[in-house]
């Protein structure tokens, strides 16, 4: 007898990687069935559609995702140190978790439901995250933060922005030079002091 949770996981991992590959549109039930060595009729017994897995897809991403950010941000104890490790690791986390990163930024797959759901969730974790690393910044007295909600928001703008150039063009091998940039005018600016 097959657990649930084991097949339901090992189809997630599966079509993980196919539609990391060839993208959600092109995916078709025919190239996951395959890769399991199973027929679809077995993986419709465990998700109704492509769409559903997919949506099983991103979400698991998603956990992968704030458990590492999670596990980095506790990794260390000073505020600067707390943002950089953010920085770093959700940038990297984007890379490998193409499917989240698509679901979140694809134009093509607004019409599904759980992608705005997902995206709204995205930034209000996201947000959350920044705002309570900026608060322990500011009340250890490193960070000179007025209002924490706008810098967050500020943060958040300026690590959207960076996406694009970082993961589209793929031109750039080492990150860690560009990302080091921007945390350095985010930590002290570009004015004299």
């Amino acid at each position: 007898m097959i657990n649930k949770e084991e097949f339901r996981k090992k189809v997630i991992l599966s079509a993980g990687q196919i539609f990391s590959r060839y993208g959600f549109k092109k995916t078709t039930m025919d190239e996951i069935a395959k890769a399991l060595k199973m027929g679809k009729s077995s993986i419709y017994y465990y998700f109704e559609s492509k769409e559903d897995i997919f949506e099983a897809v991103v979400l698991y991403e998603a956990n992968i995702l704030r458990n590492e950010l999670t596990t980095a941000i506790k990794a260390v104890e000073s505020p600067i140190d707390k943002m950089r490790n953010y920085v770093f690791v959700r940038m990297k986390s984007f890379e490998k978790l193409s499917n989240y990163y698509n679901a979140i930024f694809d134009k093509n797959l607004d019409h599904f439901d759980f992608i705005e759901t997902i995206r709204e969730k995205y930034d209000r974790e996201e947000l959350a995250i920044l705002r309570l690393i900026i608060y322990h910044g500011a009340r250890k007295k490193v960070f000179n933060v007025v209002n924490s909600e706008y810098t967050a928001m500020a943060i958040q703008t300026t690590l959207k922005g960076l996406e694009v150039p970082l993961f589209w063009k793929r031109k750039e091998v080492n990150i860690e030079k560009r990302l080091d940039a921007i945390l350095n005018v985010l930590f002290f600016g570009i004015v004299r002091k």
